[in-house]
């Protein structure tokens, strides 16, 4: 096996396809590059066929830190659960790969993306695609390649689309699309976006498409010349499950049983029905029969369930819940849904209901990120969790997994065009959606129930955000796209088109297709759909909570932003902290200074408000002219020192303490009295000099003889005093 290479240019960035040099023994590796950024992809097929009705295909993406010259944190120091990037990037490579392989492979597949290099101008993730699709090409595995996948930027200013556009492109960009799939079709979509219509998004797919075609032109150029240099790639021989036509006969002549077993609107009722219906299908194989056709029989039983769905979309025009094709299912809208939290919401469409709740909290407890992307953390944060009990099932409770952290991802990519920025509202922004109940669309109802949690916390979002899934149905040469689809319409369908947005226009998207015809036209009717479904979703959300609250709830932290003189950190801080501790300790709020001079207290209760005080009272400078009420912290023979704020001292000097001549301060001050002040100076060195408002009569001096008497007299050399004589100068 000879090293090969192959460098092309494509829209004004430098890649390279190479092979036959790293991982030999995997079925097939190759390296891909964007710039110097570098990801291995090596793809291992199993000998042996996995006894399963489904494809057994997994992806992992290796996040790894030496590919940024970085130490990874934690205790262990090394690179163990994946971060939800790289979960993220993960899906984004199995999806396009997974219908292109042929329908009954069974033998087990795994794809490992490692990390080699990330240069920090050049994302490594859509490149993964290109790189997994010539791996399995150069092993000679059967699959519908090659496939790539792009990322489609937009320039805010000038509306010129950029494919695979560097970070700091992507810094000035109002689009984020990500598209997967063949030259001729896609079958993988993300986006994000900065409200943009939905024509733009259709001009951007097409664009996409164009892009993904060269590049899979540049993988043919890549394979040729592996076959020039180590000879003709011999394509693999697996078995595939095939159909039994006995088997198939048997089982499909249930289909009118079938087609009335699934008219229930109620999900749990529904498949009850189905499940029922199977067992008694399956009871009509003998004990030989199903033990030697059992792969067989549960995918036909599969089969027939979808063709019966499907079929009755296409001929009849209704769906299994009795609903036409772009009709939306019964919306429930309740904001302010628990008591003490800074904001909730429930959202219920259908037998689809989760529960957001919103958490407000200091610009420091923002998210810090761990990963191989140049990107610090974030201050908006959603969380999605779909426990079991949300379908009715038992299962395993613990870290999220992949689609619990793909849902959330989307979601939160949804609202994060909307959330206000930090000088809008300095807070980080936590929300959490709990799937309650789950029928389809549960992301999409999490998207909805945010933005309803988010509203009752008082966050000023630009506009409100609503979500809604698009399902497509091709079957016997008919079309049809359905509106809000649930969990056997996305599961047993050619298309799941998830769209997210405003009243302006679109601010995330999602899709998967399994359709091979998906023409711009299903697309702009999918697309045009789903606007009217999202408009119809957000008038009823609108109906129960029409703007954000204008005040944040008394249970979330108040938060006060300051701006202080650099060089007066020092002094807020104290040695060793000591002044702030004190301040955040003796008023319950929590202070965090930046750098810069910005100072953000939280507290509740009043409790910012205190801390706020104390802390301007600290950086005050009082100027000429200005009057306080001090107290006397300390008492020299020439004055007072009256401390007009907390560590601000001036001097009242003892010609100023009362009207008339003072002998002595003590006669007039003791420490700890209050005085009435005003400043007179304020010197280059900040001495500060005061004057006394309200001035007392002094004190009448002593009679004479008695300060005759008080004088200090000295004794003479027989032990007798006698009185100091004046000194005398002497003339110069």
């Amino acid at each position: 096996m000879t090293k090969v290479t192959h460098e092309f240019d494509l829209y004004g960035k430098h890649y390279t396809l190479e092979a036959g040099e790293l991982a030999k023994q995997a079925t097939g590796a190759c390296i891909v590059k964007c710039g110097d950024s570098t990801v291995l992809l090596t793809a291992v097929v199993s000998k042996e066929r996995k006894d399963y009705d489904f494809f057994p295909l997994t992806v992992d993406f290796i996040e790894k830190m030496y590919a940024v010259g970085r130490v990874p944190g934690g205790y262990l120091k090394r690179e163990a659960r994946p971060s939800e990037k790289a979960t993220l990037t993960a899906r984004m490579i199995d999806r396009p790969l997974r219908p292109s392989f042929p329908d009954g492979f069974r033998n087990e597949v795994q794809i490992v993306a490692t990390s080699l290099v990330a240069d920090q101008v050049n994302a490594v993730d859509t490149i993964s695609v290109m790189g997994a699709s010539a791996a399995l090409a150069v092993g000679g595995v059967p699959f519908e390649g090659p496939l790539a996948c792009v990322r489609i930027g937009r320039n805010a200013d000038t509306g010129e689309f950029l494919v695979n556009p560097t970070y700091e492109e992507r810094d000035h960009s109002d689009l984020d699309l990500e598209l997967g799939g063949s030259s001729t079709f896609i079958s993988m979509l993300e986006a994000g976006a900065d409200e943009i219509s939905e024509e733009d998004m259709l001009s951007a797919m097409a664009f996409g498409q164009e892009a993904i075609a060269a590049f899979c032109e540049e993988q043919k150029k890549f394979i040729a010349k592996w076959e020039e240099v180590n000879g003709p790639i011999v394509k693999r021989e697996y078995i595939l499950d095939e159909p039994i036509a006995e088997v198939h006969d048997r089982i499909f002549a249930y289909y009118d049983q079938m087609s009335a077993a699934l008219k229930d609107a109620d999900k749990q009722s529904r498949m009850q029905k189905v499940a029922d219906l199977m067992d008694e299908i399956k009871a009509q194989f003998t004990e030989e029969e199903q033990e030697l056709w059992s792969r067989a029989i549960a995918v036909e039983l599969k089969g027939l369930e979808k063709h019966a769905m499907r079929v009755m979309v296409v001929e009849t025009g209704e769906r299994v819940d009795g609903r036409v094709a772009d009709e939306i299912r019964p919306i429930m809208v309740k904001p302010d849904y628990l008591p003490l939290v800074h904001g909730s919401g429930l959202f219920q469409r259908g037998q689809t209901q989760v529960l957001s709740i919103c958490t407000l909290g200091m610009l420091n407890e923002w998210q810090r990120l761990d990963t191989i992307e140049p990107m610090d953390g974030k201050r908006y944060i959603h969380h999605y969790n779909f426990p079991p009990f949300c379908t009715g099932e038992t299962g395993r409770m613990g870290s999220p997994k992949r689609r619990e952290i793909g849902h959330g991802a989307l979601a939160e990519r949804a609202l994060l065009p909307v959330i206000p920025s930090e000088e809008e509202f300095p807070y980080t922004i936590r929300v959490v959606s709990e799937v309650m109940e789950s029928n389809g669309s549960s992301s999409m109802a999490s998207t909805c129930g945010s933005t309803l949690s988010l509203m009752d916390a008082g966050v000023p979002l630009k506009r409100p955000v609503s979500g809604v899934a698009m399902g497509l149905i091709q079957e016997n040469g008919k079309t049809v796209v359905l509106t809000d689809i649930q969990g056997l319409e996305d599961f047993l369908g050619d298309m799941d088109f998830k769209v997210c947005g405003t009243t302006k226009g679109i601010t995330a998207m999602q899709m998967d297709n399994k359709a091979t015809g998906l023409t711009p036209e299903i697309l702009r009717s999918a697309l045009l759909q789903a606007q009217e479904g999202r408009m119809f979703i957000l008038n009823k959300m609108l109906e129960q909570i029409p703007a954000p609250r204008t005040e944040t709830k008394e249970t979330a932290p108040q938060i006060i932003s300051l701006s202080i003189p650099t060089d007066k950190i020092r002094d807020v801080i104290g040695s060793g902290g000591k002044v702030i501790r004190g301040i955040q300790e003796d008023t319950g709020a929590t202070v965090d200074i930046q750098e810069d001079g910005t100072v953000f207290i939280a507290g509740t209760n009043g409790a910012a408000e205190a801390a706020a005080e104390r802390i301007k009272a600290i950086v005050k400078v009082p100027e000429v002219g200005e009057e306080y009420t001090g107290r006397v912290v300390g008492l020299q023979p020439f004055g007072a020192f009256v401390e007009l704020l907390p560590g601000k001292d001036g001097l009242l000097h003892i010609s100023r303490v009362a009207q008339g001549r003072v002998e002595k301060i003590e006669d007039v001050l003791a420490v700890g009295d209050e005085v009435k002040v005003q400043v007179l100076e304020v010197d280059e060195k900040g001495k500060i000099s005061l004057d006394r408002l309200d001035k007392p009569e002094a004190p009448q001096g002593a009679p004479k003889k008695d300060r005759e008497e008080r004088r200090p007299r000295r004794q003479n050399d027989n032990g007798n005093a006698e009185r100091r004589q004046p000194r005398r100068h002497h003339d110069a």
